[in-house]
């Protein structure tokens, strides 16, 4: 690819896509971590939502929820999904298509143990997805676990993460006259050698 150059260089696209999210960090307000999750239902219904990445491994990227919500049981279900990174800032955004599993190990263990502690105790109150009758309930819930789980809860057995091992990641990046810069990396599955190709735009 002899014009895939500058901010498209490399032969890894996740250390590109690391690359552009620590830049994404120095520009954006909020959140420069924050993707699109699209799952589907049991009757094949998309479902799409904002979560947050928290980590682009060797050849996977990381997010965590409450296993009993909706989206969990959607990833589970399918074992595939899709998000994408959109940043306003730098004018660029990255697609990401793949195969679905658990992170539900130590690894899981030490991200809870890095969050604050209202955090940790807000996953173990919320009962994600599901109806509530009221926020003074939902605090009322945080407030009874404060008192039971103490300064240092464990990790909640219905909360860990999800690993997304993409057979497509997609760059893109704005170009004058919307005549943008796209390169499609693409492999049958995981393991297997990437092909790149220039998109139209």
């Amino acid at each position: 690819m002899s014009d895939r150059s500058g901010i498209f260089a490399g032969d890894d696209p996740f250390a590109i896509a690391r690359s552009w999210l620590a830049e994404a960090e120095r520009t954006e307000v909020n959140d420069a971590n924050a993707i699109a999750l699209a799952t589907v239902d049991a009757d094949g219904l998309p479902n799409v939502r904002m979560v947050l990445l928290k980590d682009i491994e060797a050849d996977a990227f990381v997010f965590y929820t409450n296993y009993e919500s909706a989206k969990a049981r959607e990833l589970d279900g399918a074992g595939k999904a899709a998000f994408v990174m959109h940043w306003k800032s730098l004018r660029r955004q990255v697609r990401v298509r793949g195969l679905i599993s658990r992170e539900d190990g130590p690894q899981a263990d030490d991200y809870y143990a890095s969050r604050s502690l209202k955090s940790r105790l807000g996953a173990w109150a919320s009962r994600q997805s599901r109806p509530l009758s009221s926020r003074a309930a939902l605090m009322a819930e945080v407030a009874k676990v404060t008192a039971a789980k103490g300064p240092n809860p464990p990790r909640p057995p219905f909360w860990g993460g999800f690993r997304l091992v993409p057979v497509e990641i997609e760059f893109w990046a704005d170009g004058a006259f919307r005549l943008h810069d796209r390169f499609a990396w693409r492999r049958a599955q995981p393991g297997d050698k990437w092909e790149i190709q220039r998109l139209n735009p």
